[in-house]
């Protein structure tokens, strides 16, 4: 090898701390933000030198601030190490945003840490080998920098001209478009959640903080409906199966319409389907909280929803007995304290294969457990459902009727025909356990049974470019926040089905469970609302 190319290659660069956090700025603003900027031209089109303007002045900005805050805490020694982890962080955000075109939000963060390895594992694409050589491309660059000779006063005065430098370019910025990036911002709150790096180090910081106010304080929970209390009843003793879903949307939902009958055994049983239906959230970790708790979405609080006790501890303080089953990731602390059991990787031959078990491993020994109960009994199935990105995986073969399929979780590299019929014929498994639950329900003669359906939130199949779930409330698709719910009542109970079919006509959401449980199960309190109760006004002789 010639001299001068052996040179270039063992050559280490003498670069400031304040040099190479503006250099990792501006990359970070140039080459990890293009989610961003197509969302910034959405809202904003490039049609003249004045948007032009305001695309410049948000680069300004958004390099400035990046630059401001890498020199409050970059020093010496920690500037490689710092550098290389956010290397590592926008890597991987930007491959998550750009695959799954998904909003880095602390809900979002929050679902990835409380998911199990399994479940992020199907989110790992081949595609993402390119973006972690970006990443140890970056790294190699970062290993090769090596800090300039000065004394302590010269890189401090460099430090403080580093730090003018940045506020100044982060004001002209702001100045420069204050008048549209302000209201944009303002008006879509979301835009901050495309921001890389940014976005995914708020969002962990914010997850992480809620995991440890929550994590271990069963004991410190809030009580909430204290003064709940279930009088003497003559009736016989009551076994409610709550099926809680995953990923189901309404759109692909056969009772509420679909071109599909992607529900033909529930449609041959005696069940009330709700149409129209919302979510509390777009993802696990906030909807299954939510939905079992008062405050609901009409005042969703999540700090709080996280501190307070659930639906079931109430329902369990009156004498119900309570039994959670899980088929995916736990309860997300809705059934502390309270027997659980997590059959997901139990090993049934016919039902689990490949380190995963099909919903129907959740109906194992049911009228057992509720002929076991000496009294009511709310049993909490959740289902892995139409859990994505493998669809494929979430049923046996014998339901495999629409075809071509999709057979990867690699979603955008499936056309639209194979992608919904991979997912179709997900919920046409989901149909049929519960439909296999309903009739174990029918066969149980020690309690008069119920089964009650919700999926905890819908999913996006490729509409305007969006796959899963996740994107913040406010400007979720329809796809992602309306869920189908259903209702089945075993005969000679005192539900009056033809007011509950008219019941079902009217807009419902997760915020009718906590008072349609309670009003199922007789209890009485100052938290019950009638008006939220599902059943309310509907129980007579039949």
């Amino acid at each position: 090898m010639p001299p001068r190319w052996k040179s270039l290659l063992t050559r280490r660069p003498a670069w400031s701390a304040e040099t190479a956090a503006l250099v990792a700025s501006l990359t970070f603003t140039l080459l990890g933000n293009g989610a961003f900027w197509r969302a910034l031209t959405d809202f904003h089109p490039l049609r003249s030198a004045a948007d032009g303007l305001l695309f410049f002045s948000a680069a300004l900005l958004m390099t400035g601030l990046q630059w401001f805050l890498l020199l409050l805490v970059a020093a010496r020694r920690t500037l490689k190490p710092l550098l290389m982890l956010l290397a590592v962080t926008t890597a991987a955000a930007v491959y998550f945003v750009a695959t799954y075109k998904v909003y880095l939000s602390p809900a979002m963060l929050r679902n990835v840490l409380e998911t199990d390895i399994r479940e992020a594992g199907e989110l790992l694409q081949p595609a993402m080998l390119l973006y972690v050589l970006y990443a140890a491309i970056a790294i190699a660059l970062i290993t090769r920098l090596r800090p300039p000779g000065r004394t302590w006063r010269r890189a401090l005065l460099a430090r403080g001209v580093g730090l003018a430098a940045a506020l100044l370019m982060t004001g002209s910025g702001f100045w420069l478009a204050a008048a549209d990036l302000a209201p944009l911002f303002r008006q879509h709150k979301e835009l901050r959640f495309l921001v890389t790096p940014s976005n995914a180090i708020f969002s962990a910081l914010s997850a992480l903080k809620g995991e440890a106010a929550t994590s271990g304080a069963t004991a410190t929970r809030q009580g909430i409906a204290l003064d709940a209390r279930r009088p003497e009843l003559a009736r016989r003793p009551r076994a409610v199966v709550l099926a809680v879903g995953e990923t189901v949307r309404a759109a692909n939902w056969g009772l509420s319409g679909y071109a599909r009958q992607t529900t033909p055994e529930l449609a041959a049983r005696r069940v009330i389907n709700f149409a129209e239906v919302s979510s509390c959230g777009t993802d696990t970790a906030t909807s299954v909280p939510c939905m079992f708790s008062l405050a609901g979405r009409r005042h969703y609080d999540e700090a709080a929803i996280r501190r307070q006790e659930s639906l079931l501890h109430v329902l369990h303080r009156t004498g119900v007995d309570i039994f959670w089953r899980d088929n995916q990731s736990g309860c997300k602390g809705v059934c502390v304290d309270l027997p659980h059991e997590n059959l997901s990787r139990a090993k049934v031959p016919g039902l689990c294969e490949g380190g995963r078990c099909f919903d129907a491993i959740l109906l194992d020994n049911l009228p057992e457990i509720i002929d076991a109960a000496p009294g009511d009994i709310l049993i909490v199935l959740h289902l892995l459902g139409s859990h994505g990105p493998a669809y494929f995986q979430r049923y046996p073969a014998a339901f495999r009727q629409w075809t071509p399929t999709c057979d990867t979780t690699n979603l955008a590299a499936c056309t639209r025909e194979a992608l919904v019929n991979t997912y179709d014929n997900s919920v046409l498994y989901t149909d049929h356990v519960l439909a296999a639950a309903i009739d174990q329900l029918r066969g149980v003669t020690s309690h008069d049974t119920a089964l009650l359906y919700v999926s905890d939130h819908g999913e996006s199949l490729g509409e305007k470019g969006l796959y899963l779930h996740g994107m913040p409330w406010a400007i979720a698709p329809a796809e992602q926040t309306q869920v189908p719910l259903i209702l089945w009542f075993a005969p000679g109970q005192s539900f009056n089905t033809t007011c509950l079919a008219q019941r079902a006509k009217q807009p419902a959401s997760h915020d009718n469970l906590f008072h349609t449980l309670l009003g199922l199960f007789d209890v009485e309190t100052a938290a019950y609302e009638p008006q939220m109760d599902l059943l309310a006004g509907c129980v007579s002789e039949d």
